[in-house]
């Protein structure tokens, strides 16, 4: 059975899953004319807004809090282990590759995420939105919103999770040698304490937790730059010099920087999951 999923898994991910989102995130680019460029500056300008509107006494979702929401499932183990796995996989060039699926998966995380403000339903003073609902609302397609549904609670609720997870208590436990069911157990409780609240609680745990995350996690990658000054450019050289380097025997070579590099920057940016 092991054996049967890998060997599904490795032929969605390599001949199904990257071509279609490159070939998305490619389609939107052009069809809202760079619209993850073109608009970066308005949607500065709209995470800069103070959130006055008011609903049953209680204040909305800012831009701000929905864009913390987001980034907090983005920025984490893809970041740090994908990236790290995609580069000792494909070597330096892969990073060029991630960079461009970064720019293009822009195009289809805006376009998914208009699609969910667009078909959401406000239910028992919240609002629900998402694939499942635009597939049903917009598609008519009541069955795929369900098998949508069910696949994103096996994916996220368990295997996500398992996988974040495992990858703090590993962490923890290194550093600080405590053991990982401690850990695990302690993640579990403080996670229940913020989505048992409801997104307006998520919302205000991510407004306050996520820019420091971030912050912190641009700090310490500035400082490995900074240690490590003299050799930037030479990265920068390898970067691009091998994420186009055509002379590799029989195109094998670059194939894998190319492969690593998309699949990595996938899983990276979440682009084309709908779950943002």
């Amino acid at each position: 059975m092991n054996d049967i999923l890998t060997k599904l898994n490795d032929f969605m991910y390599t001949y199904v899953l990257i071509i279609m989102l490159v070939a998305v995130g490619v389609y939107f680019t052009i069809r809202t004319r760079g619209v993850q460029i073109r608009l970066l500056k308005d949607g500065i300008k709209s995470l800069m807004e103070k959130n006055t509107e008011e609903e049953n006494g209680k204040k909305k979702v800012s831009s701000f809090q929905a864009l913390m929401i987001s980034t907090a499932s983005r920025v984490g183990t893809g970041n740090i282990a994908g990236i790290a796995t995609a580069i000792a996989a494909g070597g330096p060039g892969a990073v060029f590759w991630m960079w461009l699926m970064a720019v293009i998966g822009g195009a289809s995380a805006f376009a998914e995420s208009t699609l969910a403000q667009v078909y959401k339903v406000k239910e028992n003073g919240e609002f629900r939105g998402g694939p499942s609902y635009y597939m049903e609302k917009g598609l008519g397609k009541r069955w795929l919103g369900i098998l949508y549904a069910f696949s994103m609670i096996v994916s996220l609720g368990f295997a996500l999770a398992a996988l974040q997870s495992n990858t703090i208590s590993l962490s923890v436990g290194q550093a600080l040698g405590i053991p990982a069911l401690v850990t695990s157990i302690l993640v579990a409780v403080l996670i229940a304490l913020v989505i048992f609240g409801g997104v307006r609680r998520i919302a205000k745990v991510a407004e306050r937790g996520v820019p420091i995350m971030t912050l912190v996690y641009f700090a310490l990658a500035l400082l490995v730059l900074i240690v490590n000054i003299q050799k930037v450019p030479e990265m920068f050289a390898l970067i691009f010099s091998r994420a186009f380097d055509f002379k590799a025997v029989g195109g094998a070579a670059i194939g894998t920087v190319i492969y690593q590099g998309l699949k990595r920057g996938v899983f990276s940016n979440g682009a084309g999951q709908g779950d943002a």
